[in-house]
């Protein structure tokens, strides 16, 4: 049967979760952990070799070097600093990717607050225009940091979840909220699904919230990533969608 449309599936890898050889063949794009949250030199090196094995696009995940709290804490950071510590550890896995490093997602605290503020999203920005113009960018599906990063000439690749459930106003629900996490593999399914077709789903209220999507995210360290693409994967085989690695585009949403 021919599919009907494509999308990207991506998941966060080399933070020790322990399923990184079974995620693997069931995305199409890792995020890599870049010695920040989580990841050093031997874990970039053995995620990178993996990466390869399995035709997967290979990206830098960097974050907040706070690994007590796995990086999931905004933490006060000036623009300068956030680019400083972006470009250093896509530095770290540029070493070992050299020409296969593709795409750049932020991790946890960070994503959020590049994600929202306009300082932080011009300063990275501008770094990596300056220095990694050919890197494709995965930002939030609405954020600041998506137009911003368009407007200096960077490709967009706006990003939803699989596994987290959504205000009414489009922004992530809280882990700490028992609703913020999507634990059952067929509800992730259902809303990889919903994203891929219509862009509307359910938000945690109740209400109908749509978002543009270029690629999916199910994180790595969940407790059932595995799972969860499995389920995925199904799904979209019965829908007739594609996993397939985004393609670099400066257009406007």
């Amino acid at each position: 049967m021919t599919p009907t449309r494509s999308i990207d599936l991506n998941c966060d890898l080399g933070e020790a979760a322990g399923h990184d050889a079974q995620v693997m063949p069931l995305i199409s794009s890792a995020n890599i952990a870049s010695g920040g949250h989580a990841g050093d030199r031997k874990t970039m090196t053995e995620t990178v070799m993996l990466a390869r094995e399995h035709g997967v696009a290979i990206g830098c995940h960097p974050g907040h070097a706070d690994r007590s709290h796995f990086g999931r804490r905004m933490l006060p950071i000036s623009p300068t600093a956030a680019a400083d510590l972006v470009a250093g550890q896509l530095a770290s896995l540029a070493e070992i990717a050299g020409d296969d490093l593709r795409h750049l997602k932020l991790h946890g605290g960070l994503y959020h607050q590049v994600g929202n503020d306009e300082p932080l999203a011009i300063a990275m920005s501008r770094r990596l225009a300056a220095d990694w113009p050919h890197l494709l960018l995965f930002a939030a599906s609405g954020s600041r940091l998506a137009t911003i990063a368009r407007n200096e000439g960077l490709s967009v690749a706006v990003e939803a979840f699989a596994d987290r459930r959504y205000t009414a106003s489009g922004s992530l629900l809280p882990r700490s909220d028992a609703r913020g996490l999507i634990t059952d593999p067929e509800t992730a399914a259902a809303q990889a699904v919903a994203i891929a077709t219509t862009g509307c789903l359910q938000a945690a209220c109740g209400s109908d919230l749509f978002l543009s999507a270029d690629t999916i995210c199910v994180h790595g360290d969940g407790p059932d990533p595995v799972a969860h693409l499995r389920a995925i994967h199904e799904a979209f085989a019965n829908a007739r969608i594609l996993i397939q690695q985004p393609a670099a585009t400066t257009s406007n949403e």
